[in-house]
């Protein structure tokens, strides 16, 4: 009783505090300043992409995920060492009980000015129901995953959702004001055939577009090796038809961009496999339970839920900044071979992308 007392009274501090009563930045032992941070706030989802996740998963039990109280203080923490861009991610984020409790209470932290952005990557299952009350809360840019046009591949890529459900989400979110950029994971002989048409797409309804390699994480049912598609080959068919750009625009994450000439619109290629992009890397990831890693590509974690919970706003900061000793220079992930295990053992749902 006396240790949950004592835990709410360091909610209530700590939520309470100047935005920058913790003024020691996130630097890593290369220099680099941690100031991006995506925390996946359940590892559920109401769907089961083939690249990412296993058809019959299991997950978490509710006492190993952190509670809606607990990822506020913790991202506090975060942005009162200095992170500016918070996004929130899954499994499916918007799936997860009182989701916008806590983005109502995050909210408040672009109203100090200690944060800059706040956005979401989510599936735009849930969309239509609450893109107006994102809008309203300072989300200006929405991440939504989507690997095909066509509504029986989607089917087949998602296991059970919807094409119609997700484009009406999409609708809802421009019709609110939000800032779409597309994901789309490029898999051979699935959706190679479509870049052209989603390029044209992405133009013609003023969205972003990025395209992403499949990654090494976690064990699916079957074999990325079959689902690799290398950008370097998408994006010399793409310049066949069109006339791609470089641009100089740039965001915290990992796309290089392009602005495709024919539409107006941005193109960018993360690239993970075909080219490292971790020289400049600002980002750590926090998993629902309170798992920090600092690279998406690496097993190295600090636990940040036991520091957390137990109610010493100091002992996170000391995990914080063991943290920042940890973060390796790059990843190494590689798909060379068939029947390769993952360069990582867990799903991509777990680390939210």
């Amino acid at each position: 009783m006396q240790q949950s007392a004592s835990r709410r009274l360091y909610f209530k501090q700590t939520n309470s505090a100047e935005p920058h009563a913790m003024t020691t930045p996130l630097i890593d032992k290369y220099g680099r300043h941690v100031s991006y941070l995506r925390v996946s706030v359940t590892d559920r989802c109401d769907f089961r992409c083939t690249y990412c996740m296993a058809e019959n998963m299991t997950f978490l039990p509710k006492s190993e995920v952190l509670s809606l109280e607990e990822l506020d203080q913790l991202c506090t923490a975060f942005i009162n060492r200095g992170v500016r861009k918070l996004r929130l991610t899954g499994g499916e984020p918007l799936v997860r009980r009182g989701i916008m409790d806590l983005i109502a209470d995050l909210s408040r932290h672009l109203k100090t000015g200690a944060l800059d952005e706040l956005t979401m990557t989510t599936n735009g299952s849930q969309l239509a129901t609450y893109a107006d009350d994102l809008a309203r809360l300072g989300v200006k840019r929405l991440n939504i995953s989507l690997d095909s046009l066509d509504s029986q591949k989607f089917t087949e890529i998602t296991r059970r959702g919807r094409l119609e459900q997700v484009l009406a989400g999409l609708e809802a979110a421009k019709q609110a004001g939000i800032h779409i950029k597309i994901n789309t994971v490029a898999l051979r002989n699935f959706n190679e055939d479509e870049m052209s048409r989603l390029v044209a797409w992405c133009g013609k309804e003023g969205f972003d577009l990025c395209l992403i390699e499949t990654m090494p994480l976690g064990d699916i049912d079957g074999d990325r090796t079959d689902q690799y598609l290398p950008l370097t080959v998408v994006r010399e068919r793409l310049e066949q038809e069109y006339t791609l750009i470089p641009s100089e625009y740039v965001t915290p994450g990992p796309a290089r961009y392009t602005t495709v000439a024919e539409t107006g619109g941005r193109l960018g290629f993360i690239t993970p496999l075909t080219h490292n992009f971790c020289e400049g890397c600002n980002r750590v990831r926090v998993t629902c339970t309170g798992t920090l890693y600092m690279c998406l590509g690496q097993e190295d974690h600090v636990d940040l839920r036991a520091a957390l919970r137990t109610g010493d706003p100091r002992a996170l900061n000391q995990m914080l900044d063991a943290a920042m000793v940890l973060k390796p220079k790059g990843h190494d992930f590689v798909i060379d071979r068939k029947g390769a295990k993952p360069a990582v053992g867990r799903h991509m749902s777990m680390t939210g992308g």
